[in-house]
């Protein structure tokens, strides 16, 4: 099994030369974030993930969780861990200063949560879903629950997690059934919730779940559902914690994957009602569940490129060890390594390929969202939000699909012991299993992509995004070359399918809801993979710049080039397959009888 290494000189190639630090930094409130102290950050964070987190992983995935008389405990060795990341104050690197925080970017937050994820899936989502929860007061709680909650869960002390899963109501959280009784100026809460990702556990004082539910008089549906902050334990005025909620964990779930995480079901008032504190207004909860459930899906994207940098480095660390067979080009009968075989070497410039472009795409959107968040001018803060808001359930996907892939692979490169749990290979499949399924499972984004994102504005956001696309080919043609300009016309090719698929997503959605939705998986899919493809050109275009500017372009650059270039004829080459599909697909899913499937 081989050692995580944070792939810091990547992270910090995409960070500078693809998403402009430097403009980021220029942003109000994130003056403090110079290369020189990023660098330093993203340093200590990688120390801190492979020599501390990810030794974990493995025996965390034998050992797993385990329930007591409603107490969980957690594997040897997560709690100091979580300790130690507490301790550094590595939870509260995005946030308000007010609060605890670092009032870093996003950008270099979103880096960091790849080292986590990597590391160790299972124990990153504890603080994953704490962000989310923050984001969420931060945005929508009063200044009461600011202040008794926030500056805890910043550190990370306190946990936050998101309670919206009933046994009735998965994606369709109008069927949500919890009950919330006004009590004075609190709320009583009454219900159960499943799959609740360290909804109980050993690791911190407190535990903060963000809980929907309906007050009596709600109207039906989904706009009938409000949003409550129920503790673990109530929080006297001075901070301090106080007696026990009424809730409880009835039962933690046997899981594929993440098994050192505890997914809880958990009980609210079982002994007359858990109180909670409503957020913002009565029915209103969904809109403000959205701020958390957005953070999250960006962040679940980002795990698909955290297990595919791991899958990947484990499949080549074995590839480059593991001999096997003799060179099929040389004379040599000696056996050689399998990494010079070319179909090895083909599925790991797979892996690097896509994992490179989902990083890019992930680190790309989550500094758009730092403009949107910061810049001074209204009207580009607008063009940003409108930028994340296309690209959230693209990364949240398309990178999530790649993930399971890229960790699928892995396994066929070490071939049949990859099919051994010793290795630690299997793991990483059965991780990334989940990512496709929570945070909305990934057949929801493409339809939230295709009919609230692209259909809704006529391809507005899209057309947007194709003009930036545009750009990066008419500098690619311009350098020349044979590796850039191959790039360049494969990314075009790539933009015209996009264009046709987008183009009759617009004019089909109104008249042919269901067959537009029968073909949203491939579109969502085709957009990934162009603007993975931009990524990828744009990263060849950066290296080949500085080459120009008398900075040799050594290894790494010419690394850049070549997987670009792999990129362009593997997976962008896809696209007009995919483009097919889009245009003429819906007809065999809609005129299928459900008794003949």
């Amino acid at each position: 099994m081989s050692q995580y290494s944070a792939p810091i000189d990547d992270m910090h190639f995409v960070i500078n030369d693809l998403c402009d630090l430097d403009g980021i930094a220029n942003l109000p409130g994130y003056e403090d974030a110079t290369p020189d102290l990023v660098d330093a950050v993203l340093e200590e964070a990688g120390k801190l993930a492979a020599d501390v987190i990810a030794p974990i992983n493995h025996s965390g995935d034998i050992e797993g969780c385990r329930i007591d008389n409603g107490i969980v405990r957690t594997p040897k060795g997560v709690k100091e861990a979580y300790a130690q990341f507490v301790d550094g104050g590595w939870n509260g690197v995005p946030f308000d200063p007010e609060y605890g925080g670092q009032g870093l970017p996003w950008l270099v937050a979103t880096a960091l949560s790849e080292m986590w994820n990597s590391a160790n899936m299972a124990f990153a989502l504890c603080p994953l879903l704490t962000q989310g929860a923050v984001e969420l007061l931060s945005a929508h709680g009063s200044d009461e629950l600011k202040g008794r909650f926030l500056e805890k869960m910043v550190s990370g002390s306190w946990n936050g997690t998101m309670n919206l899963t009933e046994p009735q109501a998965g994606t369709d959280l109008a069927r949500v059934r919890s009950k919330a009784e006004r009590h004075g100026d609190l709320y009583k809460i009454t219900g159960q919730k499943i799959f609740i990702t360290y909804g109980e556990h050993d690791m911190t004082d407190n535990i903060v779940h963000m809980v929907l539910a309906r007050v009596p008089d709600a109207p039906d549906g989904i706009k009938g559902i409000s949003l409550f902050v129920v503790p673990k334990f109530l929080v006297n005025d001075d901070g301090s914690l106080g007696e026990r909620n009424d809730l409880r964990c009835v039962s933690i779930e046997h899981k594929l994957g993440i098994s050192a995480s505890p997914t809880a079901v958990m009980s609210f008032g079982d002994n007359g009602g858990a109180l909670g504190y409503l957020v913002g207004e009565e029915n209103n909860g969904i809109r403000y569940m959205f701020t958390m459930m957005n953070n999250a899906r960006l962040a679940v994207g980002l795990q698909g490129v955290a297990i595919g940098e791991r899958a990947f480095q484990q499949a080549r660390d074995f590839a480059r060890e593991r001999v096997q067979s003799r060179d099929a080009s040389g004379k040599d009968p000696a056996p050689v390594t399998i990494i010079h075989h070319p179909d090895v070497k083909r599925m790991l410039m797979s892996m690097k390929a896509r994992t490179e472009a989902a990083r890019a795409l992930s680190y790309y959107t989550a500094a758009k969202l730092d403009t949107a968040k910061r810049h001074p001018d209204e009207g580009q803060r607008a063009s940003a939000q409108a930028l994340v808001d296309l690209l959230i359930p693209v990364v949240k996907a398309w990178s999530t699909d790649n993930g399971i892939d890229i960790a699928s692979t892995g396994i066929q490169i070490h071939g049949g012991m990859g099919y051994i749990e010793e290795t630690g290979a299997a793991q990483h499949m059965r991780d990334a299993r989940i990512a496709t399924i929570y945070e909305g499972t990934n057949g929801i984004q493409a339809i939230d992509l295709i009919g609230r994102k692209v259909a809704r504005e006529n391809g507005e956001s899209v057309f947007v995004l194709m003009a930036e696309i545009k750009d990066v080919i008419h500098k690619l043609k311009a350098h020349g070359g044979d590796d850039l300009t191959i790039i360049a016309v494969r990314l075009e090719e790539a933009l015209d399918g996009l264009k046709t698929a987008t183009d009759w997503i617009v004019k089909s959605y109104s008249h042919d809801i269901d067959g537009a939705l029968a073909v949203a998986v491939p579109y969502l899919t085709l957009l990934g993979n162009t603007a993975g493809g931009w990524m990828m050109g744009a990263a060849a275009l950066a290296v080949t710049n500085s080459a120009q500017n008398n900075e040799p372009i050594g290894s790494f650059g010419a690394a850049k080039i070549a997987t670009a270039r792999f990129y362009a004829d593997h997976v962008l080459t896809d696209v007009s397959g995919l483009c097919e599909k889009v245009i003429s697909g819906g007809p065999s899913v809609t005129g299928i009888n459900v008794d003949e499937i």
